[in-house]
């Protein structure tokens, strides 16, 4: 699947190389508490979520397009939604649930978070798939999107027989992982020394 997804570049040279060392990763996986059994429960939530990654995002988009202020970064100059822009992010969108679960947390999952973070920011935005849209997207919805990625996700791992400890360790890893890449996407919103 991956190698078919539009500007999806894991582990290449397109990406931009993450300035975190890994130090500072490994404190803020600690700062997270993002152990090893945490990569393990992932790994059993994507096996969960592999079937139901459409039905994730269908509910995530929903929510988004809901809320003009949000489908608002993904219009066209004349502020419709650019419904290829959407339809482009939504495939990376779910290889990205399938990576926060299945891929190692090494250097290329560093770097690639750094390269998503990127892909906010006015760095890198709209690059991707070469559209007109909003320049930037605001620190503070990255933030805010912790609740609604990490809280819906839930339900879908409950429904594949787990045990109620077994759907309740996924959601934390999922939360960690979650939180843990929010605060590497705002590596580029940050002034140099402050992040």
């Amino acid at each position: 699947m991956a190698e078919k997804i539009h500007g999806y570049t894991y582990g290449t040279e397109a990406v931009t190389p993450s300035p975190v060392s890994d130090e500072e990763f490994e404190l803020l996986k600690r700062a997270v508490m993002f152990t090893d059994e945490d990569e393990r429960y992932l790994k059993m939530a994507g096996e969960v979520l592999a079937d139901q990654v459409d039905e994730i995002l269908d509910l995530w988009y929903g929510w988004v397009g809901s809320h003009p202020h949000l489908v608002y970064y993904f219009s066209s100059p004349d502020g419709q939604p650019d419904v290829k822009y959407l339809q482009a992010v939504r495939d990376r969108f779910g290889q990205w649930i399938l990576d926060t679960c299945n891929r190692s947390y090494d250097r290329d999952w560093l770097n690639y978070a750094h390269e998503i973070g990127l892909r906010h920011h006015r760095t890198k935005k709209n690059q991707t798939d070469q559209v007109q849209s909003v320049p930037h997207i605001p620190l503070r919805y990255m933030i805010a999107f912790i609740y609604p990625i990490g809280s819906t996700i839930k339900g879908f791992l409950a429904r594949k027989g787990h045990s109620p400890e077994e759907v309740e360790k996924m959601h934390q890893a999922w939360f960690k992982s979650v939180v843990l890449q929010v605060a590497l996407w705002s590596h580029p919103y940050a002034k140099d020394g402050d992040w």
